[in-house]
């Protein structure tokens, strides 16, 4: 499939997923959202793809935002429809996806690109990045899960202060908070998100998505993680990835998941 606001590349078992428009320093707008659905519901499919790295074209930015330009005019309507089609398509269904997304956040993630970055699974960013929610001073709030994902991250006071002043943070700053996982030159940013993947990818691909599954369910009121967590558990013991991964290691070799 062709695309145009996004490339794709593949190495490996780990493919990258760069947001293509520099000029608009990648800021989400329809096009974007639907063509990343799509690339993410393809490598999802993929099954020789173990892990997925999304990250901006460019040196200046992530995605600094949504594409303001195209909302600006909306009913009250519109706006909800616009907010409700963007979690289905892309912020939910990368958080729910079972191959692990890690967010290399090189530069400014705003707005849509933070909230992006937020549904990832985890975060990197490089030494330059700048993140926050500045919504509010556009007479709006976060759209795309931003207000309910941010607390779960760095906890509902510091969200609160964050999504209320409108400010920015820096990497550093949001290491400390729990919001990214590592910070990094901007040259080394790609290759340690790519030395993580490797890591994942030497691992079982299906209890990877159990475990997915079990830590999203516990940060939902309707759910109970700890009874999602036991049915998770239980269900590997039915996979060829548990047959092969307890047999190495009771012979005392490398598991070779077979992915099923």
């Amino acid at each position: 499939m062709s695309y145009n606001t996004i490339l794709i590349t593949k190495k490996a078992a780990i493919a990258t997923v760069t947001i293509n428009r520099p000029k608009k320093l990648n800021a989400l707008n329809k096009e974007t959202i639907k063509e990343l659905h799509n690339a993410f519901k393809d490598l999802e499919g993929d099954k020789e793809v173990k892990a997925i790295i999304v990250t901006g074209s460019g040196e200046k930015a992530f995605v600094a935002g949504a594409d303001i330009s195209e909302f600006a005019n909306f009913s009250v309507k519109e706006g909800k429809k616009l907010a409700a089609k963007g979690q289905e398509i892309l912020f939910d269904f990368i958080e729910n996806l079972s191959t692990p997304v890690i967010a290399a956040v090189n530069g400014f993630a705003l707005g849509g690109g933070l909230e992006l970055a937020m549904s990832c699974h985890f975060r990197v960013a490089s030494d330059n990045a700048k993140m926050g929610l500045p919504e509010v001073s556009l007479g709006v709030i976060p759209g795309y899960g931003g207000t309910q994902r941010l607390p779960q991250l760095v906890g509902k006071g510091r969200a609160m202060e964050l999504i209320m002043t409108a400010g920015m943070i820096s990497a550093e700053q949001a290491k400390s908070y729990g919001l990214v996982n590592h910070v990094t030159t901007l040259e080394e940013l790609l290759p340690l998100c790519s030395k993580i993947a490797n890591k994942i990818s030497n691992n079982s691909s299906v209890a990877i998505s159990y475990a997915i599954k079990a830590i999203n369910a516990g940060f939902k009121n309707t759910v109970n993680g700890y009874e999602q967590e036991i049915k998770a558990f239980g269900a590997c013991f039915g996979t060829n990835d548990f047959t092969e991964g307890t047999t190495a290691f009771l012979d005392k070799r490398k598991a070779d998941f077979p992915g099923s």
